[in-house]
């Protein structure tokens, strides 16, 4: 996500649901990603275009560490949303 930064600059994320359930050791988080391409990137010139992409990350806990996480996001319709396939 770090990386995504520099191409839209202005990047931040709404959340808009957490959840745990106890008994299998699982949090989700779901949100909506949204920015401007306004810096450097896969396109040259910055395109002005916007994205709003909808993820989820689901994390599988033991004990107090993450053993496991998975992002669900549909990067397709995101780089079309800016322009850059």
């Amino acid at each position: 996500m770090r990386d995504l930064l520099t191409p839209i600059p202005d990047g931040h994320y709404e959340l808009k649901s957490f959840s745990t359930d106890e008994g299998q050791s699982v949090v989700t988080a779901f949100a909506v990603f949204h920015g401007t391409q306004s810096g450097p990137g896969p396109a040259d010139p910055p395109t002005g275009k916007t994205v709003a992409a909808d993820y989820v990350y689901a994390m599988q806990f033991d004990g107090d560490r993450i053993q496991h996480m998975t992002k669900i996001w549909n990067d397709a319709h995101s780089l079309q949303q800016l322009g850059w396939a």
